[in-house]
């Protein structure tokens, strides 16, 4: 059995102590200890297309390589996020992202399932996705479902031609969640009466905060229980951060990370688009922000310095992420949970990262 003595977050709190582990915790003892060490659940990101240089769309091996790099900066489990794609490429992106989920080597973080983002979105808020939209399509979904399990899909709620077919997403397991999106404030606060429950990339591509037109923006910072944001302070300024903050009780951070991270400035794959890495962002030659080069390291540093607390920054890289998307058994230091954990320092680098239980 394994033992790391330190400062551990859970989410009753820090307790000063020890946590004993081997696949999963089965003790935490408060104790006096010699150490300023922070012993954290590991990272959950539910929004991420690459790394390494390599992107999920590529399918094949790609999985692999992008679970690697991330769980080296402490994502422990994950959603590989598929872009909007004809039929047969998100097929091909699923089987990829299936294998490397089934045969998952050592120091590859855990694939939780898929994030479909797209392509029931809308034309006029694609951001960095291509124009390969089309209408929702249940029975796609379901074949795309039978390859690997969809926790998520991304969708505008303004193109459903009944908000009925959110509810049945929902009675299936796979979390709504608004995005890429014109919808009015009205529209999309039907769809979170129909069973939505988060909002993507918030204030990024959906429309936008106005006092007499709310918008998407308006609907999330009213009524959201939770929603994902990408802490880069590119895609959204720190201010509207603490916004977020405020107003939506479980917000989530999330990379949107894309091959260029972990990489140098140069030009990587988005799906079938090519960005340009440079002064730490990710955009397509026009100048459009396409995900970014983040790391979840990152992420939790750049919370920190909004002046979040340790354990407020864990819930929102750990648990709720995990809430979200209903899995109850990581995202959480606890008994019988795995143990997924991030040690750092005290100035918050990551010293060492176990995958349930294994050192990598």
């Amino acid at each position: 059995m394994k033992c790391l003595k330190g400062h551990i977050v859970t989410p009753k709190g820090t307790v000063e102590g020890e946590i004993y582990f081997e696949q999963k915790i089965t003790k935490i003892e408060k104790r006096k200890v010699r150490t300023k060490n922070m012993i954290l659940p590991g990272f959950i990101d539910l929004h991420l297309h690459g790394g390494g240089g390599r992107d999920l769309m590529e399918a094949g091996d790609a999985a692999g390589t992008i679970s690697r790099i991330h769980a080296k900066n402490g994502t422990t489990s994950y959603l590989p996020t598929v872009s909007t794609a004809s039929e047969d490429d998100l097929l091909q992106a699923i089987m990829g992202i299936r294998q490397s989920g089934e045969q998952r080597k050592a120091g590859e973080a855990c694939i939780l399932g898929v994030h479909l983002e797209g392509p029931y979105i809308n034309d006029e808020k694609l951001g960095a996705q291509p124009k390969e939209t089309r209408e929702f399509n249940l029975s796609e979904i379901q074949k795309l479902n039978d390859v690997y399990p969809l926790k998520i899909i991304t969708l505008a709620p303004e193109l459903l031609s009944d908000l009925e077919m959110i509810t049945q997403l929902g009675e299936a397991g796979i979390v709504v969640q608004l995005g890429h999106t014109n919808a009015s404030y009205e529209q999309a606060r039907e769809a979170l009466h129909a069973g939505a429950k988060s909002f993507t990339h918030l204030y990024n591509a959906m429309s936008g905060l106005h006092h007499r037109n709310p918008g998407a923006v308006g609907a999330a910072l009213a009524n959201a229980q939770f929603a994902e944001l990408i802490l880069d302070f590119v895609h959204v300024h720190p201010g509207a951060c603490l916004t977020a903050l405020r107003a939506v009780p479980k917000l989530y951070f999330v990379t949107d990370a894309t091959a260029a991270s972990g990489m140098a400035d140069g030009a990587y794959k988005l799906g079938t688009q090519i960005v340009h890495k440079c002064q730490g962002g990710v955009r397509l030659s026009d100048g459009t922000l396409a995900g970014s080069c983040l790391t979840m390291q990152q992420v939790f540093k750049n919370a920190l310095g909004l002046g979040l607390a340790v354990e407020e920054v864990s819930r929102r890289c750990s648990l709720y992420p995990a809430e979200l998307i209903g899995v109850k058994d990581r995202g959480r230091l606890a008994l019988r949970s795995y143990a997924d954990i991030v040690v750092m320092d005290e100035e918050c680098n990551i010293t060492d990262v176990y995958l349930e239980g294994k050192k990598i």
